[in-house]
C-alpha cells in the first residue's frame, strides 16, 4: 500500500513538473532583419536561459527583405517586434497603433558612405548626385535629412537622384551611386571587404549630422497593453532581453558565436559577426532599455521637419510607454 501511495505521489509530482514546464508564457518576437549580431541580445537571452528564468518561452523570428514587422504584428504573427522609430511612427499615423515599450539601442548606426573620388566632402556636395537609399520604412531618416538640408529628392540638378537600393552594397561597388546607405555595423564593412580602402571613402553618420532617429526599439500593439497579463509578460520579456544585451556587450565574441549558432541560413561568417557585435555594442551602450524622452523628442522633431513632405504630419500621442521598463528595472 505504501509503495502504491509513493508511486501515486511520484506520478503526481512528475505531472506537476510537466504542467509547470508547459506553463511557460509564449512570446513571439519578430526581428527587423535576418539573424545577425544586430539582434544578439535576444539570442543571448534565449541561449543563456534568461527568458526561461522569467517563465517565458520565446520564439525569435528572423526578418528579411519581404517581411514588414508592423504588418506581422498587426496580423497577429508576433507579440512584439523590433523596428525603427521613423517606421513605427509613420505606421502609427497610418492607423496601426504601435507603441514603443523599450529602447535597447541608444544611438543610430545609420550613415551614408560615399566614394571619395566623387568629390563629396560635405553634405552640400550631395546636390546633383545619385544616392542609394533603402526603402520599406528605412527611407524616412534619409528623407528627413534631405529636407533639413533643403535638398530636393526629385533628381533635379540642385537636388539628388534617389536610387532604390537593395539590401547590398552593389550600387557603390559598381559606381551606380556616389553614396549608399550603410550601417556602421554591417554594410560599411561589406564595402571594405569588397576591397575598397577606408581612405577611399567618406562617411556621414546621421548621429554626427544631428538628424539621428531612434533605431531597433521594441514595439507592441496599443490594445494589447490594456491586458494586465500581457503587460506583465512584456515586463519579463524586456527585463530578460536587456540582461541579454548587457551580457552581449561584455562578452561580444561569445555573443557573436551564439548568433552564428542560430543562423539557419548559414550565410553569416564568424569574422563579420564578431566585428558587427563590436559595433552594435557601441550603439546599445548607455541604454538600460528605457526610452530617453529627449531622444524621442529629437526623433519626432526630425520627422516633422519634412517641409512639404514630412514623414509624420502631427505630434504623435501615446506612441510610447515607460510603464514596462519602469517595472522591468525595479
Amino acid at each position: 500500500m505504501t509503495l502504491k501511495i509513493a508511486s501515486l505521489l511520484l506520478g503526481a509530482a512528475v505531472s506537476l513538473t510537466a504542467l509547470q514546464a508547459h506553463a511557460a508564457d509564449k512570446v513571439t518576437l519578430q526581428l527587423k532583419w535576418v539573424t545577425q549580431a544586430q539582434f544578439a541580445g535576444y539570442y543571448v537571452a534565449k541561449e543563456k536561459g534568461f527568458y526561461k528564468e522569467e517563465g517565458l518561452d520565446v520564439d525569435i523570428k528572423p526578418g528579411g527583405p519581404d517581411i514588414a514587422p508592423p504588418q506581422v504584428l498587426a496580423g497577429g504573427g508576433a507579440d512584439v517586434i523590433v523596428d525603427w522609430m521613423p517606421s513605427a511612427l509613420a505606421t502609427r499615423e497610418k492607423g496601426v497603433p504601435l507603441v514603443n515599450i523599450a529602447q535597447p539601442f541608444k544611438k543610430s548606426g545609420m550613415m551614408l558612405t560615399c566614394l571619395k573620388e566623387t568629390g563629396i566632402t560635405k553634405p552640400a556636395d550631395f546636390k546633383g548626385k545619385t544616392l542609394g537609399v533603402w526603402f520599406f520604412g528605412n527611407e524616412y531618416p534619409f528623407l528627413s535629412w534631405m529636407n533639413t538640408l533643403k535638398i530636393k529628392t526629385d533628381g533635379s540638378a540642385e537636388g539628388v537622384k534617389v536610387l532604390k537600393q537593395g539590401f547590398n552594397v552593389d550600387p557603390l561597388l559598381q559606381k551606380q551611386a556616389a553614396c549608399i546607405s550603410t550601417m556602421t555595423y554591417n554594410e560599411y564593412w561589406q564595402v571594405i571587404d569588397a576591397g575598397i580602402k577606408p581612405d577611399q571613402l567618406v562617411t556621414f553618420k546621421y548621429e554626427d549630422e544631428g538628424v539621428a532617429t531612434l533605431e531597433d526599439g521594441l514595439y507592441v500593439l496599443e490594445d494589447k497593453l490594456k491586458d494586465p497579463a500581457f503587460k506583465e509578460k512584456m515586463v519579463k520579456f524586456v527585463r530578460a532581453s536587456m540582461k541579454g544585451w548587457k551580457y552581449a556587450e561584455k562578452n561580444p565574441d561569445e555573443a557573436a558565436g551564439i548568433v552564428l549558432e542560430n543562423d539557419a541560413s548559414g550565410a553569416q561568417t564568424e569574422k563579420h559577426q564578431k566585428r558587427m557585435m563590436g559595433e552594435v555594442a557601441k550603439l546599445t551602450a548607455g541604454s538600460n532599455g528605457a526610452l530617453d524622452e529627449a531622444d524621442y523628442k529629437r526623433t519626432v522633431k526630425t520627422l516633422l521637419g519634412g517641409g512639404s513632405d514630412p514623414v509624420i504630419t502631427k505630434e504623435p500621442t501615446g506612441a510610447y510607454t515607460l510603464d514596462i521598463t519602469k517595472a522591468a528595472l525595479k
